[in-house]
């Protein structure tokens, strides 16, 4: 058992029969009540996004997470399928429990977060930036530089990126993974 002191980004935590991940907390301060934490939590197995306030102080119910790196097989009916590299171990993830599931390619190696206490896989992370290949993007006019213009570019995992007109067909750039934008370009 924690209180609410403990949260952080990223926790998880068991409420009202379901797991919840916290992206996003604060704390309300007035001057004659007291304080009280809220927090913006997504479902780990559902797909609900919810707020929850909390009075300072109150118990919350962490679970117990281990995270594990894993590299990804391949995609078919029953979902994701993800090796372990030390015991060669698959396990196969529901497409709702991948983060960025767009960016994936085969042989990434990416965090999977397993119950403790079910030894079940809650989610799979990517790492915050990827590198990939520019697989198809319209030439930019020459000279066209002084805006921060866009264009869509389709990478090799089929995910279309905004890029800058500077960034050619055949380029390696860096992504974003979070947030799905282009960063910069890869010599």
């Amino acid at each position: 058992m924690a209180t609410t002191s403990d949260i952080s980004r990223g926790l998880i935590i068991k409420l009202d029969g379901s797991l919840y991940k916290i992206v996003e907390f604060g704390e309300n301060k007035t001057a004659r009540a007291a304080a009280k934490v809220w927090a913006k939590l997504t479902g780990v197995d559902n797909n609900r996004t919810i707020e929850k306030t909390w009075n300072s102080g109150d118990t919350i119910y962490p679970v117990r997470v281990e995270r594990k790196e894993y590299q990804y097989l391949y995609k078919d009916d029953t979902g994701y399928n993800f090796m372990d590299n030390e015991t060669f171990e698959q396990v196969a993830v529901a497409e709702a429990l991948v983060d960025a599931p767009q960016f994936l390619k085969e042989g990434d190696v990416v965090s999977v977060l397993f119950n403790t206490e079910t030894e079940t896989p809650m989610n799979v992370e990517l790492p915050e930036k990827i590198v990939v290949k520019v697989t198809y993007s319209e030439p930019g006019l020459r000279g066209d530089t002084a805006t921060r213009t866009l264009k869509p570019a389709t990478v090799e995992t089929g995910a279309t990126v905004m890029v800058p007109l500077f960034v050619n067909e055949g380029e390696m750039i860096r992504v974003n993974t979070k947030t799905g934008e282009y960063v910069e370009r890869v010599k």
